[in-house]
């Protein structure tokens, strides 16, 4: 069978985001609700125009009544997904099939988490029954195993690769000083960053990204209708996604410099996009920068940098947002923290603003092409979502 993409059959039209932050007096519900009216203000529309909703939670409330409740949909199909740290690119993907199938003119997708509620740290994550034979480790622990690796691969001692990481995270958390709705809206010292306590070696805690709660949402409707509601839409170029089969902890040859899912979901990406050089035809990203090992393996898995070379890049200011290929530009999960069910729909918020020119301080110079990427998981199992969006037809 071959894979058909929906390259320019779809459009945003109208999108809206809640800060991302420690919401303790906003529920779910609240969330869900000034993200959707957001965007229909955005749009210029009504709830009553929207045909049919996809809501993504990770563990923020169960079946398609998490939304119809707050939002008084009326009856409408609302249908819920998960798929674990792209659960908001997942209701995206699923809505814009929807709309491109011709099965409903205009439709709501939206995420949402409140993970500070939970009391947990981290994530609330309730583990399936297993054989026991899997290790106990936590997400620091897992992608923290990235960077000793790519360090002894590519020759960096262990100043130099903390100092890379470093530098990561000191972009990110500079952009996000641009960003209102970010978690975190201040910049912060590399040497702060350097001298921050240790959670997972070499991992300190300014190398992983904070926890929140937040919601972000995008009215979709068939390109053709698009120009009925405003005369500047994001179109969608591609959408993939990738779910490993789970040996990467088994073979010999997975070595930790490399996810395997995001490789093959950018391949897939980029052949329904018509990308032959990501560095030089993408104009900005948003990259799923869980740790800062993390986004450092993603610039070569995605094809960013040659192999061996991201770390140059890094420190050359490449991915910085007046680089050559600004990335994170509002700021990365290091300044919104991960809010599950939203971060994915929040990083195409970002694109859908600088497509736009609407992006305050952080406005790149005229971008027209938009990568979002999104992995849940750990490095040797996971599932990796890319999508590519932009300002004009091709």
């Amino acid at each position: 069978m071959s894979k058909k993409g929906i390259t320019d059959r779809v459009a945003v039209i109208g999108m809206g985001c809640t800060r991302f932050a420690e919401h303790w007096d906003k529920s779910a519900e609240d969330l869900l609700v000034e993200a959707a009216y957001e965007a229909f203000a955005d749009a210029g529309v009504e709830p009553t125009d929207i045909d049919a909703c996809w809501l993504g939670t990770f563990a923020s409330g169960l079946s398609g009544l998490t939304l119809s409740g707050p939002l008084k949909t009326q009856y409408l199909p609302v249908t819920r997904v998960e798929n674990m740290c792209a659960t908001g690119s997942e209701a995206f993907r699923n809505a814009c099939y929807a709309v491109a199938s011709g099965a409903y003119d205009m439709v709501l997708a939206i995420g949402v988490e409140k993970l500070k509620d939970s009391g947990f740290s981290g994530l609330a994550v309730h583990e399936p029954p297993s054989d026991g034979t899997a290790p106990g480790i936590t997400a620091p622990a897992a992608f923290s195993f990235l960077a000793p690796a790519y360090f002894a691969k590519y020759g960096l001692d262990e100043q130099t690769g903390k100092e890379v990481l470093a530098r990561i995270a000191w972009k990110n958390h500079r952009n996000g000083s641009l960003n209102p709705k970010a978690q975190y809206c201040s910049e912060v010292p590399m040497e702060s960053i350097l001298k921050s306590p240790m959670v997972a070696a070499p991992l300190g805690i300014m190398d992983c990204s904070g926890v929140a709660d937040g919601a972000a949402a995008a009215i979709l409707v068939r390109t053709e209708d698009a120009h009925k509601y405003r005369k500047d839409p994001m179109y969608v170029k591609a959408l993939a996604i990738a779910a490993g089969p789970g040996d990467g902890r088994l073979t010999q040859d997975f070595d930790f410099t490399s996810i395997t899912e995001n490789v093959r979901a950018a391949k897939e990406a980029y052949r329904q996009a018509g990308i032959t050089h990501p560095r030089k035809q993408i104009d900005m990203a948003e990259v799923h920068d869980c740790f800062t090992p993390t986004e450092l393996i993603i610039y070569e898995d995605l094809g960013f940098s040659e192999r061996g070379q991201a770390w140059k890049d890094v420190l050359n200011g490449v991915f910085d947002l007046e680089g050559e290929l600004p990335v994170n530009p509002d700021g990365g999960l290091k300044s919104f923290g991960h809010p599950i069910g939203a971060s994915g729909l929040r990083m195409l918020y970002e694109m859908y603003l600088q497509l736009q020119g609407r992006a305050g301080k952080r406005q790149l110079p005229n971008p027209k092409i938009g990568l979002t990427h999104n992995l849940g998981g750990f490095p040797w199992q996971c599932v990796s979502f890319l999508s590519i969006v932009g300002k004009e037809l091709s």
